[in-house]
């Protein structure tokens, strides 16, 4: 039976983007025994205050923390010149998902972001995303304007609160027929650590 790997993550952890690569290679080892599903999870909602983009906490962690990782993973993120809100890049990736797009979107959103520091707060620059991500323009942005998909992140979030995901960790739990079971992976305790101590969760995952 497979395995399925339920990530809560949001699109403005540097942290969640560097586990990429680590998913990738464990879906390439299991092959079909294992399911990676992402789910969503704001770091910073309404009405939580944004962090200032070259304040002191981001530029300490991104040198300390995310640098480092990044160069070990061979990936080339940059600090972003904004700190937008999620909620709608977020949507934007469940109605990729109803598309059958969602990795293509998932990535292209992680990119923008952390690569070329763009606003994936604005819709102009999702549908952007979307339309190269694969993504029918008309459905998407219809999609944003009605909140079509709000309801499903909101129902993301309410459910890393009741399996009680912590913060500052990233948490792995074993799905099978329609049981969870949580593990928590204590090597990851650090790396969460180093996410924004005021906004409670970073990348959590489950299965």
């Amino acid at each position: 039976m497979a395995v399925r790997l339920d990530v809560w993550s949001d699109y403005l952890c540097p942290f969640c983007y560097l586990e990429e690569p680590v998913l990738t290679r464990m879906r390439e080892e299991f092959g079909d025994r294992l399911a990676v599903h992402w789910r969503a999870f704001e770091l910073r909602p309404e009405p939580v205050p944004t962090l200032p983009p070259r304040g002191e906490y981001l530029v300490d962690i991104w040198e300390r923390a995310v640098y480092p990782m990044a160069h070990d993973r061979g990936m080339k993120l940059r600090l972003p010149p904004v700190q937008p809100r999620s909620r709608l890049a977020l949507e934007a990736a469940e109605c990729a998902r109803e598309q059958g797009r969602f990795d293509a979107m998932h990535h292209a959103i992680f990119g923008a972001f952390f690569e070329e520091g763009r606003d994936i707060g604005q819709k102009e620059v999702l549908l952007e995303l979307g339309e190269s991500s694969g993504v029918e323009r008309e459905v998407l942005e219809r999609a944003l304007t009605t909140g079509q998909f709000r309801e499903k992140v909101l129902q993301d979030e309410e459910l890393a609160s009741e399996l009680g995901l912590p913060a500052f960790q990233q948490c792995f739990s074993a799905k099978t027929a329609s049981r969870w079971r949580p593990h928590v992976i204590s090597a990851a305790r650090n790396r969460r650590r180093s996410c924004d101590t005021q906004s409670g969760s970073c990348c959590n995952s489950a299965q």
